[in-house]
């Protein structure tokens, strides 16, 4: 009986991706009814044909032992075409070969038409949405078609008035005038022999629209364009290619006004009106990369949980999830009639719909009926982030089934899960995993509802870890640093945001941020290094590094050109934000600036040492690790007394001194001690922010303080985690007290309550409790180093990453005296089992793929 088989094929870590311009990386999974399977030889085969007949490339047979991470030096690929592959493997005696996988290439030659518009400069000032449009000819059998188009602004194109795939948002944002993805669509079903209409709707979305917290707008540009081009091959072998240019006709649409933040509004008596003429738009098209995806979609429909009205008279929807996403409703009318709705997070703590945490972001939806009769209508070019819609407007019964929620994010596979005994536990992961989907809309935002959106370098970097634990993120985070390196300084200084919208101080000379600096923050700059390295922990790929090395060494020798005896502060610091231990009226936590940009300088030159290192970059490596070394030393310096006491008597001083292995040996004890005294000191409690909360459980269990980690994490008074869960949250929030004890709220100037960063205490949960652990030396769970422990009252858990090798998973139940442990341990992969405190058996077991069943005493 065959017992091994190949499967989970994917090319750049998508299963089918769409708009490949160069060799992409393939990878593959293994499995077995088998132990201990490992692969000894592959063999790769492209072909241009579905039936399979020749082979268009072989790789010949290859002694290679890992089934990821292999990319051919060259590939005889056209642009717009269809590629399967496969690949047969051999373990031991066994042999086995894939069904094909697909990829479709995109523009190898780049684009060739041109970028139109159909607005004006009477147009700067618009949030309308425009159409471009054009008749085109077909003229014979389509064999295969694929349609590449980006815009500055918003788009979805249709074909005969019908949409063009289902990716949300395109382009996405991106630093527009260094860096604009492309989208590839496959056409081929579509475009029969005859005549069709080609068009594309735009919306002002993040180039032209209003943004961010300078309230500016036209921050790329003051005109909507498109650029589209479609390939068609024909079955007798001819191609046809159609370009955009200045014979596409521009309109308005029934969109009269639609932006990110105030959302939309749709008159359906207007149809497609004012014909426009259409005008080519310079734009550098160098700039232009292939997104082969990851795009952003329509990914869960939330029905309406219950329709509230609340005290003041209110029509409320509850969804029952705080999300990201759209409504989409139907409704029945009168011609001229109109719904509208506002979505957002929470009620007050009367019951009453509570907006004032949106800020200036109206989060509107108004829909007018062109006819007597019913309508379905969802907002087109903007997104939400609510739980509630408020019924401001309608024009006939209110009934629940009308109404959906569309939740919308990146497109992600799922790879983490994680259950216990604990059923608050258990909902914090949940909340954590929605915090990760509603944020990561394009890019990594700080959150989803109020007039900010943006990407936060620090929220991205604190969090970066524990997203690599819950979803395939390499895509998304390799799309966005990208523009992470294209918007650093000259100097290599990386900005507080990416996109970068805050550094032209031309527009927003009073803002306080602009002011004091827009870039080279500490822990938020330092996303550049460190997210990057978690990538390749995660993954195993020392592409990303490759990619980004640059851009990394570049931030850390900006912080040495600035550095003074190893000392390191640069302009506005951010600190440990948010921290409960701040004067009462400020954002900036407690501990010193000066050793939050210290511990991030010595930090981010250790990593850059070991990169180079992997690099085989030797005297890179050098330098860095003197760079390293130089930090530490005035650290230790500044920041301890002779007598190895800190400074600085905060909760996060003494994290970053033991998490990033800072401090002397012989104070190391010490040290944490005196972490755990102030813990104690608040009644078992954190008080930390954005620097401290993500290593504090780290930095407890990791130097033995296991039961201060445990009892860190399960608390349910105010402030900690399970707090927000008792009060009913379904995402984690900006602020520890978002919503008081007392119910009252936290200044309505930042108080979202769709923030992810504080879920970065999900590594540690996966990492612990879970015990799934990289191994440093063979990163990607080439080996894994499997550590679960018990405590926190729980008597049972259960974690599972998919690997890039596959299923890698830990149960654990205790029941009496006996603990019973079972690894899950992919295929073609290793793991190092570890004993787990208060067990009784062997200190660590070395395991072949399969699953294994170890039973503990256990004493305690």
């Amino acid at each position: 009986m065959q017992r091994l088989a190949v499967t989970h094929l994917t090319a750049d870590y998508l299963p089918s991706p769409m708009g490949i311009v160069a060799p992409p990386q393939f990878a593959w999974q293994l499995t077995s009814t088998a132990r201990n399977v490992l692969q000894t030889a592959c063999r790769l085969w492209v072909y241009d044909d579905a039936a399979l007949r020749v082979p268009l490339w072989d790789s010949g047979l290859l002694s290679r032992q890992d089934s990821a991470h292999y990319r051919p030096e060259t590939l005889p690929l056209e642009s717009a075409r269809r590629y399967w592959w496969r690949v047969w493997v051999q373990a031991g005696d066994e042999e086995a070969i894939s069904e094909p996988a697909t990829f479709v290439t995109g523009l190898l030659e780049g684009f060739a038409g041109d970028m139109i518009t159909c607005e004006t400069a009477e147009d700067a000032a618009r949030s309308h949405v425009t159409a471009v449009s054009k008749t085109i000819a077909i003229e014979g059998d389509v064999e295969e078609a694929y349609l590449y188009c980006t815009a500055l602004g918003l788009y979805q194109a249709f074909v005969d008035g019908k949409r063009v795939g289902d990716a949300e948002l395109a382009p996405g944002w991106t630093s527009y005038h260094k860096h604009l993805c492309y989208q590839t669509y496959d056409l081929t079903a579509a475009l029969t022999a005859g005549t069709h209409q080609l068009s594309a709707w735009l919306g002002v979305g993040w180039y032209k629209g209003r943004m961010g917290i300078l309230n500016t707008r036209n921050n790329y540009g003051e005109k909507t364009a498109f650029l589209g081009q479609l390939e068609i091959r024909y079955r007798d072998g001819r191609r046809q290619r159609i370009l955009t240019d200045t014979s596409f006709v521009g309109a308005d649409t029934p969109i009269t006004f639609s932006d990110i933040y105030d959302g939309e509004v749709y008159d359906a008596r207007l149809g497609l009106h004012h014909t426009r003429p259409t005008a080519v738009l310079p734009f550098e098209k160098h700039v232009l990369t292939a997104q082969a995806g990851g795009y952003c979609r329509v990914m869960e429909r939330l029905p309406v949980q219950q329709v509230i009205v609340t005290p003041k008279g209110e029509t409320v929807l509850d969804f029952g999830q705080n999300h990201a996403g759209v409504v989409e409703f139907r409704v029945q009318g009168k011609a001229g009639q109109s719904a509208a709705l506002q979505c957002f997070e929470v009620l007050d703590s009367e019951g009453n719909v509570y907006t004032d945490n949106l800020r200036s972001a109206k989060q509107t939806i108004r829909y007018t009926l062109g006819e007597t009769g019913q309508a379905v209508y969802r907002p087109t070019f903007t997104f939400q982030g609510y739980r509630y819609a408020q019924i401001l407007e309608w024009p006939c019964e209110v009934c629940a089934q009308d109404f959906t929620a569309l939740v919308i994010h990146t497109d992600m596979e799922t790879i983490g899960e994680f259950e216990c005994s604990d059923p608050l536990l258990n909902r914090l992961w949940e909340n954590i995993r929605w915090g990760l989907k509603s944020n990561f809309v394009d890019i990594p935002t700080d959150c989803p509802q109020r007039d900010e959106r943006m990407g936060w370098t620090g929220d991205a970097q604190i969090f970066s870890a524990t997203a690599c634990m819950i979803a395939n993120t390499y895509p998304f985070f390799d799309k966005w640093l990208t523009d992470l390196a294209c918007d650093q300084t000259a100097e290599g200084g990386v900005p507080h945001v990416v996109p970068d919208t805050l550094t032209d101080a031309k527009r927003a000379q009073d803002n306080w941020l602009v002011r004091e600096g827009t870039h080279s923050a500490a822990a938020w700059a330092d996303a550049a290094v460190i997210i990057p390295w978690n990538l390749y922990l995660a993954y195993g790929d020392t592409a990303i590094l490759r990619k980004q090395y640059d851009s990394m060494a570049a931030w850390v020798r900006f912080m040495k050109n600035h550095a003074e005896d190893g000392m390191w502060q640069y302009r506005l610091q951010l600190g440990d934000w948010v921290a409960l231990d701040a004067q009462e009226g400020s954002y900036f936590g407690a501990t010193p600036l000066e050793i939050t940009s210290t511990a991030y300088y010595a930090y981010s030159a250790r990593l850059m040492a070991k990169v180079a290192a992997i690099l085989e970059k030797p005297e890179d490596a050098a330098q860095f690790a003197a760079i390293a070394q130089e930090a530490q030393t005035a650290f230790v310096q500044h920041f301890f007394t002779k007598d190895g006491r800190m400074t600085a008597q905060t909760q996060t001083a003494h994290v970053l001194a033991l998490h990033f292995d800072l401090v002397p040996d012989a104070w190391r004890a010490q040290t944490l001690a005196g972490l755990v005294r102030l813990v104690e000191e608040r009644n078992g409690h954190l008080v930390t922010g954005f620097v401290g909360t993500p290593y504090i459980a780290h930095a407890l269990s990791d130097n033995g303080a296991w039961d201060d980690a445990f009892s860190l994490l399960m608390k349910r008074d105010f402030p900690s985690w399970l707090y927000q869960v008792e009060k009913g949250a379904t995402t984690v929030w900006e602020h520890w007290d978002g919503i008081k004890p007392d119910g009252t709220m936290w200044s309505a100037g930042m108080n979202s309550f769709n923030h992810y960063a504080y879920g970065a205490i999900g590594e540690w949960m996966v990492k612990n409790i879970g015990g799934l652990r990289v191994d440093e030396r063979m990163p990607g769970y080439r080996h894994s180093i499997l550590a679960p422990q018990v405590g926190g009252g729980l008597t049972f858990a259960k974690v599972s990453e998919q690997t890039v090798y596959g299923e890698l998973a830990v149960a654990w139940r205790l029941a009496g005296g006996t603990l019973t442990v079972q690894a899950t341990v992919p295929c073609n992969t290793t793991a190092t089992l570890l004993r787990p405190r208060h067990a009784l058996g062997e200190e660590a077991l070395t395991l072949g793929s399969g699953t294994h069943t170890v039973v503990y005493e256990y004493t305690r």
